[in-house]
């Protein structure tokens, strides 16, 4: 590897890109770089996901911890916004997840969290990555009793349901839901958590072999959901992905509601509660211009950030918000949570649709949502960033965004660490932002020496 931690932390294939000497040395490098800070033995929460791979890879990190001199409690099989909550609880030093939320069971990783229960920052990100890459040498290993020991943390799972049930007066007596888990973390804490506060629960993909986890369910296949729900003649479905930051609904009618349309309906509930902060909901770059749109209609304020947990959580820490999310259903509750969390984003939707007595189709109703295409250009490697400066490509951008008016909307940015450019346009008419993303790919393929590859089309 030549760079550790991505956008999502660590990532790769399991064993042999994330493996148990990464893994383990990574555990000792956090480890240092904590006791370069405090003054007290470290204590680091671990939790894992489903995944066929995840108990190699917590018993080579625990390795490493507990080599390194520090404690671990074993969280077990916990949706990720568990661990982050549980470190602020115990007063752990840190937590780790295990997992690689909406990947394949090939694909593992790390997700690490502070003290204070956020990830950690990039600077303690580099300090990580600079010891376990360039300057293994300082990675010290304790012997005798400097060693740390590991013990299992046995109502883990409980305390952060028992804390997303007494958050707030919640009552789903009567919903009929259908909960899609992805055979992840969701599995058994979906069905508790939603039960236990009144819900009429019926389960698909809940039961994890190792293998499952992702496959043709989850986040990225909403299709059988929404047959379960007409079957069951369901108020709702719920989605989750493999570590259950994401969720993602599907209406009455089978018609899936996405992240923007959830915090539409949500921020809607709670300006009527007052209780949106400031009334103002955080998005990214990347959110549907519709969601501009039904905030303008509704005097919800909108502030945006780069596309990214990390950045997200920025923007609400900074501007004192109480939720923010992107389009892919990870959205963040600041008020009562410090990372995305499924199943609080789940409980949320669901307590409004019980207490409006609508549908959620006519809850989503209020946001007209946009019609997206998406086109990935790759370009030779010398032209990242260089393309900003072609006045053919700038020129015909431009000319195109104002032929949209305020109707519609161009984003053009460079992903990935790949070179690659993602050519994204929205509109009221697919027909118009369709052929207006092609025109702009193809200046950009006739300038760049590069190849199409179309992204996904909503």
């Amino acid at each position: 590897m030549d760079k550790l931690f991505g956008a999502e932390g660590i990532t790769g294939i399991a064993v042999t890109e994330v493996t148990c000497e990464l893994v383990m040395q990574t555990g000792r490098a956090l480890v240092l770089s904590l006791m370069r800070r405090l003054q007290h033995k470290v204590t680091i929460l671990v939790g894992k996901d489903t995944r066929l791979s995840s108990n190699i890879l917590e018993n080579a990190l625990i390795a490493g911890i507990c080599s390194a001199g520090a404690d671990v409690r074993r969280l077990g099989v916990i949706p990720v916004a568990a661990v982050a909550y549980l470190v602020t609880r115990t007063g752990a030093d840190a937590g780790i997840m295990i997992s690689c939320s909406h990947g394949g069971f090939e694909l593992n990783g790390l997700k690490i969290f502070s003290s204070a229960g956020y990830r950690i920052s990039e600077d303690v990100e580099d300090e990580i990555e600079t010891a376990v890459l360039c300057e293994p040498e300082t990675i010290r290993i304790m012997s005798h009793d400097s060693v740390g020991y590991a013990v299992i943390y046995k109502d883990a799972e409980w305390d952060y349901l028992r804390y997303l049930i007494k958050l707030e007066k919640f009552d789903l007596t009567g919903l009929r839901v259908v909960i899609d888990c992805a055979n992840g973390c969701a599995s058994q804490s979906a069905e508790k958590l939603y039960s236990a506060l009144g819900a009429r629960c019926f389960m698909v993909n809940n039961t994890p072999d190792g293998k499952n986890i992702n496959d043709r369910c989850g986040v990225g296949y909403t299709g059988l959901l929404a047959k379960f729900v007409r079957s069951k003649r369901a108020d709702i479905g719920l989605v989750f992905d493999g570590d259950a930051s994401r969720c993602l609904a599907v209406d009455e009618n089978g018609d899936i509601i996405d992240g923007d349309q959830i915090m539409a309906i949500l921020s809607l509930y709670y300006k009527r509660e007052v209780r949106l902060k400031k009334d103002t909901v955080v998005i990214t770059d990347l959110s549907n211009l519709g969601f501009r749109h039904f905030a303008s209609m509704n005097n919800i304020r909108v502030s945006t950030s780069k596309p990214g947990e990390r950045s997200i959580v920025e923007k609400l820490l900074d501007g004192g918000y109480m939720m923010g999310g992107e389009q892919n259903g990870r959205i963040i509750f600041s008020d009562v949570s410090t990372t995305c969390d499924g199943l609080l984003t789940g409980l949320r939707l669901l307590s409004a649709l019980k207490n409006s007595g609508k549908k959620l189709s006519g809850l989503a109703s209020a946001m007209e949502k946009y019609p997206q295409v998406m086109i990935n250009v790759s370009i030779r490697p010398e032209y990242k960033e260089l393309w900003k400066n072609n006045s053919d490509i700038t020129d015909l951008i431009e000319k195109k965004q104002y032929g949209l008016g305020d109707d519609g909307r161009i984003f053009v940015r460079e992903v990935g660490a790949e070179p690659l450019i993602r050519v994204m346009v929205e509109g009221k008419s697919f027909e118009t932002i369709n052929e207006c993303a092609m025109e702009i790919s193809d200046k950009i393929k006739e300038h760049t020496g590069s190849k199409l590859a179309v992204a996904g089309v909503e």
